[in-house]
């Protein structure tokens, strides 16, 4: 059903001159998207955007070229003095000169005939490359280019460099750039003419040649009007797909959630204390969204500790005082297991029959559980991806609590959706994320947050301590032991790896165990889901006092008692997982303290990281901040997970359009919902395009 314009740019890689399999699947690795295990396109390195250029504009001369300047030479050539017969390991010259000064073209291993043919005795000839001065003579050591002076117009004096992975020539990933601009055609016009006007706009395949064939280095910028073009069209693409989405999960209408507020009562009561004011306002927002005939789509962000559970436990209550099922599900079965254990006692309290369901649940058990979810007996169940097998069917699904959403794609929301009838979903998160973010990866949601920290919760002190100082940190975590205190010692690797001389957590464990013995206690993503709970309930139960871990508990752990945090190497960590690791102490009434042991020397960002993580409890500053610090593909963890990794949009630079792009799809689609105006089919082109071809069968499937 593509449209048969884009064919050209639908054609594998293999289509081009000079690209065999194996140069394919290197172009492949440079590619600024994931596959997803489709084979690269043509149309794909039209979005391989060049990360600088080379600007061969200056013509010094001879004499006033600088030692490493990349300069242009008009030369006349003088000799060629190859090597000695019998010595290849000594170069073929030429000299040549200008105006100015004499200079050496070197080369090594070379074919004395093509250099004769290229740069022959006595012609004017252009060169460009890297100026090197031995003993004060200056040489120019394989220039990049070389041309007689007639044809020296065709040489590229601003030159854009690409990323290059091992074993791909710059040479041919450009000659093949070039060939998926020619295939390129003519398109019809999708943006606004007079939003176009007011940015400075070019034409999409305008913009395109621009950023591939730069005439001066602001050309090839971000921040330039062709670059901006191409973020908008991305943005735009994204944002009418995802409304798409939305339109047709809210086609599939929801129905009214109402209960006589029994459950929600009891549940109330069952608390040991009372809602903050933003988890009130939080869950009196969700109540009304499902208290409407629309199904509900809504984000749920609040910072660790900031009792998102509890909020999504209540709204569970009332999808079950209506008649309901309610399902959350967690990335991880530590989370389930965690989540399961904070609802389990209050839901019995309140009438309520729960149940996990992960990859370990077997036999009876697991077919149990199966049972009662068929014939309505479960009323809310708690698990990992296992709720979206097959064999999995529920009597009446009509509430979805999805956590941690930025390890699920879009996909697997829709995917929970259709075991119900179009059940209402809350999604949670405690990455705090950043409104621009919010926008592309969620920019089918509403949002609420929760700003407070529970009653009761300690701000925990932060201090940063170099390695060498390990040893006087550990005498004072023995005399912690000894109160009867419990510490979370947190590494980096599972294993010590040959590049990195990191500190594993099984060797750090070695390293204490004299010191703390059967104190001690060790987890990581190695060991068996048994044993890792077995270890986490020692550590819960106080058996153990200190844990070393790696990441696995970045997450959801709650062991309220827990009072220090360290965390070695903390110059490797990001910003969210410095905070989210934070998050696991300063649960109780104690004070508690985070320490950031770190190895000098430091970069300029690992200082700006520790200092923020100092300064700051507050997950939306520290979010904000990470965005600025490492961009928007690592802030929500890996690319791949449906996560908003863009090939063309930088957020850093181009966050401004992403609203305005919002906007014009919400218009687009209010007054054209099946894209069938000329401006809807151009979109059409758009959203193949970008690989939103999802959102195109969206459309067919109406």
């Amino acid at each position: 059903m593509r449209p048969s314009l884009l064919d050209p740019l639908f054609a594998p890689l293999t289509s081009l001159a000079g690209i065999g399999a194996k140069v394919a699947t290197l172009i492949e690795r440079v590619l600024p998207l994931d596959l997803g295990g489709r084979e690269a396109r043509v149309g794909d390195l039209l979005f391989v955007l060049p990360n600088s250029v080379i600007d061969r504009r200056s013509r010094p001369g001879i004499a006033g070229s600088a030692e490493g300047q990349i300069v242009t030479l008009d030369l006349r050539i003088d000799r060629h003095q190859p090597p000695p017969r019998g010595n290849r390991s000594a170069p073929y010259r030429i000299f040549a000169h200008d105006d100015t000064g004499e200079i050496a073209l070197t080369f090594f291993h070379a074919h004395a005939a093509y250099l004769e043919k290229q740069l022959p005795e006595g012609a004017d000839v252009v060169v460009s490359g890297r100026m090197e001065w031995f003993n004060g003579r200056p040489s120019m050591v394989h220039p990049d280019h070389m041309a007689l002076a007639e044809e020296a117009e065709n040489l590229p004096l601003v030159e854009p460099v690409y990323p290059l992975t091992a074993g791909l020539s710059p040479k041919v990933l450009r000659r093949a750039i070039g060939q998926s601009l020619e295939r390129l055609p003519a398109m019809p016009e999708w943006l606004d003419p007079a939003f176009m006007r007011k940015h400075g706009f070019a034409l999409f395949g305008e913009a395109l040649a621009r950023l591939h064939n730069p005439e001066s280095p602001l050309d090839a910028s971000p921040e330039n009007a062709a670059w901006r073009r191409l973020a908008y069209d991305e943005f735009l693409a994204g944002q009418v797909s995802l409304a798409l989405v939305r339109a047709r999960v809210r086609r599939l209408s929801g129905r009214p959630l109402t209960g006589d507020g029994s459950i929600v009562a009891r549940l109330r009561a069952a608390l040991p204390y009372s809602l903050t004011g933003s988890q009130e306002a939080a869950l009196a927002e969700i109540l009304a969204d499902l208290a409407e005939s629309d199904r509900m789509l809504r984000l749920l962000q609040g910072d660790v500790g900031s009792g998102k559970t509890v909020v999504a436990l209540l709204a569970m209550a009332r999808a079950v005082e209506a008649g309901g099922q309610a399902a959350l599900m967690a990335p991880t079965e530590i989370l389930a297991r965690q989540h399961l254990a904070t609802i389990a006692p209050l839901a019995e309290r309140a009438g309520l029959r729960t149940a996990i369901l992960t990859g370990r649940e077997k036999g009876r058990e697991r077919s149990d559980t199966l049972a009662g979810l068929a014939d309505g007996s479960i009323d809310i169940v708690v698990g990992t991806h296992a709720l979206f097998q097959e064999a999995v069917a529920f009597q009446n699904l009509a509430f979805a609590v999805v956590d941690e959403q930025h390890r699920f794609g879009v996909h697997q929301r829709l995917a929970m959706t259709a075991k119900g009838d179009a059940p209402d979903m809350l999604v949670m998160t405690a990455t705090p994320i950043p409104r621009t973010l919010v926008l592309t990866a969620f920019g089918d949601m509403d949002v609420s947050k929760l700003t407070e920290k529970p009653a009761g919760r300690q701000p925990v002190r932060t201090v940063t301590l170099p390695m060498e100082r390990l040893p006087e940190l550990v005498g004072r975590i023995r005399d912690a032991v000894s109160e009867g205190q419990k510490i979370y010692w947190i590494c980096p690797l599972v294993e010590e790896s040959e590049e990195a001389k990191l500190m594993s957590a099984q060797e750090r464990y070695d390293a204490l165990k004299p010191v703390f013995g059967d104190r001690l206690g060790l987890v990581h993503g190695r060991m068996k889901g048994t044993d890792k709970d077995a270890a986490m309930r020692a550590f819960k139960e106080g058996e153990t006092r200190v844990l070393v871990a790696t990441t696995v508990i970045e997450v959801g752990v709650d062991v309220p008692d827990a009072t220090i945090m360290v965390i070695e190497h903390a110059e490797r960590f990001g910003l969210a997982q410095l905070h989210q690791l934070r998050g696991r102490v300063g649960r109780g009434s104690k004070p508690s303290s985070c320490v950031l042991l770190y190895k000098e020397p430091l970069s300029e960002t690992a200082t700006r990281r520790l200092s923020v993580m100092r300064e700051t409890e507050d997950g939306f500053v520290i979010a904000e901040e990470d965005l600025k610090l490492r961009g928007e593909g690592e802030l929500l963890g890996t690319r791949q997970s449906g996560t908003p990794g863009f090939q063309v949009a930088r957020i850093e630079f181009h966050a401004d359009l992403l609203e305005a792009a919002r906007d014009d799809a919400r218009l687009i689609l209010s007054r054209d919902p099946d894209l069938q105006s000329e401006r809807g089919e151009a979109l059409r082109l758009l959203l193949y395009l970008f690989g939103r071809d999802e959102a195109v069968r969206l459309l067919r499937a109406g």
